[in-house]
């Protein structure tokens, strides 16, 4: 269970995707989710592991305390959970589906939870080159009393659907006779 406008993300992108597909960019218009606009952020991809920040809200550049166009998203996040981050969103990228990083906003105070999410779009010519993303608190934003975030710190990344729970069963392979079945 995610924040509910986790959740609602989650439902729009789902929505609009179709045949095991992920939505095209064209059919995201942002007056569907106007309240949650400040929050939300879209990613493109470059071939060398690059994610640069295309649009960000101002709850998101407010954060950081920065102009975000151009960033390399991964550049925002701790260094050792950029591969793991990366890792994910290639994952993402070949079977469509939306990701949620159960997040840390580290500040020199206090830090934020939040969960951010990632939903790949597709280009014109079908293959996934963005990423919509939502950075919602899981906390009070006060807290912070105004500090920026210096980078963000990975939790826990899931997926939604049942199976992706943690508390899911796992499948297990197991021998019979020599012979492996689940």
């Amino acid at each position: 269970m995610f924040h509910s406008n986790t959740e609602q993300m989650i439902a729009y992108w789902t929505a609009r995707a179709a045949g095991g597909r992920a939505p095209s960019r064209a059919s995201v218009q942002p007056a569907d989710f106007r309240q949650l606009m400040p929050q939300v952020f879209i990613l493109g991809r470059e071939d060398r592991g690059c994610y640069p920040i295309r649009l960000s809200g101002g709850f998101v550049g407010d954060l950081h305390r920065r102009d975000l166009r151009g960033v390399n998203a991964l550049s925002l996040w701790s260094e050792r959970d950029r591969l793991r981050l990366q890792t994910a969103l290639e994952e993402i990228r070949t079977r469509p589906e939306p990701l949620v990083a159960v997040t840390e906003a580290l500040t020199e105070g206090p830090s934020l939870p939040m969960e951010v999410l990632f939903a790949p779009l597709t280009s014109h010519d079908g293959g996934p080159d963005r990423f919509l993303g939502l950075y919602q608190p899981t906390s009070m934003v006060a807290r912070l009393m105004g500090r920026p975030a210096f980078e963000l710190s990975v939790r826990r990344l899931r997926r939604p659907g049942a199976a992706n729970e943690e508390d899911a069963p796992r499948v297990r392979l197991a021998a019979v006779s020599g012979r492996q079945v689940a």
